[in-house]
């Protein structure tokens, strides 16, 4: 398994985590839908909350949230209206973006929370 793919599936036990502990609770993990992977689908009360967990070793190239591209925002947004229309419940769906970065052999966490909208 290469290098980044490990660090990807680190970072998003290590988001899960983190989540939990804060008192979300788990729906999905890496939900497909078409072209969409949604690495998170979590809940927080009435709020269905598509997660997005990007990791990086460092930040010289800029901030782990910069390399979400209006493509897979978009991507996101046609999942999550599709899975939440497969729910018997509404919720209100929230887009947040979990960012690691590891400093001197530390993993920081920074949870973004409505980090962004999707427009139809």
């Amino acid at each position: 398994m290469p290098r980044s793919h490990q660090l990807g599936k680190l970072a998003e036990k290590r988001a899960l985590n983190y989540l939990l502990q804060k008192g979300y609770r788990l729906r999905e993990t890496n939900y497909r839908f078409r072209k969409a992977e949604v690495d998170l689908i979590m809940q927080q009360a009435d709020i269905l909350v598509c997660v997005e967990v990007k990791a990086r070793t460092h930040l010289d190239f800029g901030h782990p949230a910069s390399f979400i591209s209006p493509k897979k925002i978009r991507l996101l947004g046609v999942a999550m209206d599709f899975y939440a229309q497969q729910l018997d419940e509404e919720l209100e769906v929230r887009f947040d973006v979990v960012c690691i970065t590891i400093k001197n052999q530390k993993w920081v966490i920074e949870h973004l929370e409505n980090a962004f909208q999707i427009l139809e």
